[in-house]
């Protein structure tokens, strides 16, 4: 069936794609490049790429792209001043979007020339929402950050592949911009939907290629930091969280933190048997991480020494960061 016959919606754009982007041109150009490539009509769709870091460059990028299709599709940018992070990035998009339904996607995509037309396909059935296939080639040998980060692909709502009427956007108010990382406010805006009763479909022919970006070394341990959101998410949804997220708390992470903290107490109470034992204790159960995160990775040197350093820092960082987000948030560690 052809997707302008099932269209419900007669004004165009039928639909806007939002982009959101911060300090990545070189990324944002290699995006753009497929969205001008989509099958469905470039006087069909829009692209507001919203750049959360206003830049000379991205700026550049986005000239270019207008420039190369002439105006179809329209490509508007947006510098967005009032906020930060990709939730609000996302919200200054779909605010101005002219069309009754809003496609997210993320700079770093490669949208495949059929994307939005199946995207279109599935909301054309009526439902509030619907979320597409998202592909994230792996290395033959990956690493333990490259398997990490390839479970995008097993998400079961993501703001790199999704569909979204605007009315229902509207009803939900966006995205939560308390979200200033790019963690669980797509899953926010997911159980936000769900929790009024509209429905979310699967687009299975609607995909994205995400290829995996150069990671520094020990980057996971930066990455910390976003649990504190899991703590802003299990506050608004509790059940929905420990239903698709969580089912209890992290007692294997918790596990390791009471050692570390117990021998350093005892060492300081001059307990150094107790202590000696805790320490111990927390070695063991880190190589226990450790071997679980490099089984079935790379076996590199590099990889090797940074499973060895971040499986001993990760645990009790993780810990702290869900702390911090308990206090900031006002909830218990989830």
């Amino acid at each position: 069936m052809d997707v302008m016959d099932v269209r419900q919606q007669p004004a165009r754009p039928w639909v806007s794609v939002v982009v959101p982007t911060y300090r990545r041109p070189d990324l944002l150009e290699r995006c753009l490049q497929a969205l001008q490539r989509q099958s469905l009509a470039g006087e069909d769709f829009e692209i507001l790429v919203c750049d959360d870091g206003p830049s000379v460059q991205t700026k550049a990028v986005v000239a270019a792209a207008q420039s190369r299709c002439q105006g179809r599709p329209r490509i508007e940018y947006i510098a967005v001043r009032d906020t930060q992070g990709p939730a609000g990035a996302r919200n200054a998009g779909w605010r101005k979007a002219a069309a009754p339904i809003v496609a997210f996607t993320d700079d770093d995509t490669v949208p495949e020339p059929g994307w939005l037309e199946a995207g279109m396909q599935a909301m054309a059935s009526g439902v509030e929402a619907a979320v597409g296939r998202i592909v994230m080639p792996l290395p033959q040998h990956p690493t333990d950050y490259e398997r990490d980060a390839a479970r995008l692909s097993e998400a079961e709502f993501a703001t790199a592949n999704c569909f979204v009427r605007r009315e229902a956007l509207e009803a939900v108010g966006g995205f939560d911009q308390r979200y200033t990382q790019a963690w669980r406010e797509d899953s926010d805006l997911q159980f936000s939907l769900l929790e009024r009763g509209y429905s979310i479909a699967a687009a299975p022919a609607a995909v994205v290629i995400h290829p995996l970006r150069p990671a520094r070394f020990a980057t996971s341990i930066g990455m910390q930091k976003k649990i504190m959101f899991d703590v802003l998410l299990c506050k608004k949804y509790p059940a929905l969280y420990r239903e698709r997220i969580r089912s209890g708390p992290p007692w294997f992470y918790l596990s390791i933190t009471a050692m570390l903290l117990l021998a350093v107490f005892a060492l300081l109470a001059g307990q150094t048997a107790l202590a000696a034992a805790a320490l111990g204790a927390w070695a063991a159960l880190s190589l226990v991480f450790f071997l679980r995160r490099l089984w079935a990775s790379s076996l590199t040197p590099r990889n090797v020494v940074e499973l060895l350093i971040t499986s001993a820092v990760i645990p009790p960082l993780s810990i702290f960061w869900r702390a911090v987000g308990a206090a900031r948030f006002g909830r218990a560690l989830p």
